[in-house]
């Protein structure tokens, strides 16, 4: 049973959180402080933790500063809670090592998928180092390329080997503008003797999987007049 730590000030949100995460299976214990969080964090070893912004003694920002600097703790996942709006605590939590983020108000159910993804995301990093292989996480995606294993948020995906070929190259480039031509040699090769539509098609099914809204892409965005990128996040 995977323990987790919930930090929050706010009564009603722990009871929130506590039941949704004990309805699946997770033991949870809880903190209402920064310096009770520290303590529990040390005494009681969570599996991962949701750790609230905005906290008396110490707040969360500098919370998951400490845990992050500290050998002992730094491989704890962490998932920030924050306030709607707060984009520059946000930045920060970043910044200072924490794995992901939630705004306020969630539903339970994008809150359970987090954590699934992140709990999934630490196997199988564990495994990763275990064995050398590399891993990607982003977000709600978790790409193992040396496996040809894609997993989002609580499922894993059933992509055709090119679909996986396009995901994964564009994946250990993040940010880079691949034009269609430059997708169609490196995917398909020299030999092939297809358009570019071909790329537009196994996109457009690549993103109808990874749940992706081609307007507001979390994964992979279109650069119009030019071709896609993988839109930057996590690498670990």
């Amino acid at each position: 049973m995977k323990k987790i730590l919930v930090v929050d000030d706010e009564a009603y949100i722990v009871e929130l959180v506590k039941f949704n995460l004990e309805k699946e299976g997770y033991q949870v214990i809880v903190a209402s402080d920064g310096r009770n969080a520290l303590k529990m964090v040390q005494t009681e070893q969570p599996d991962l933790v949701l750790l609230d912004i905005m906290l008396p003694n110490i707040d969360g920002l500098e919370v998951c500063r400490i845990l992050k600097q500290s050998p002992d703790t730094n491989s704890i996942p962490i998932i920030m809670l924050t306030a709607k709006g707060d984009e520059f605590d946000t930045v920060l939590g970043l910044e200072m090592g924490a794995d992901d983020y939630i705004k306020k108000p969630f539903s339970p159910r994008e809150m359970i998928a987090r954590v699934k993804a992140r709990l999934r995301a630490l196997k199988i990093l564990e495994a990763e180092k275990a064995v050398g292989e590399k891993a990607y996480v982003i977000k709600d995606l978790i790409v193992v390329p040396e496996k040809y294993e894609v997993f989002l948020g609580e499922d894993k995906l059933e992509l055709t080997p090119k679909e996986f070929e396009l995901l994964s190259l564009m994946v250990s480039h993040q940010g880079k503008v691949f034009t269609r031509e430059a997708l169609l040699e490196k995917v398909w090769g020299y030999e092939y003797s297809g358009d570019t539509r071909t790329v537009d098609v196994h996109i457009r099914h690549l993103r109808q999987k990874l749940g992706d809204d081609s307007n507001y892409p979390d994964y992979i965005e279109t650069v119009r007049g030019v071709g896609y990128r993988f839109v930057e996040g996590r690498v670990k």
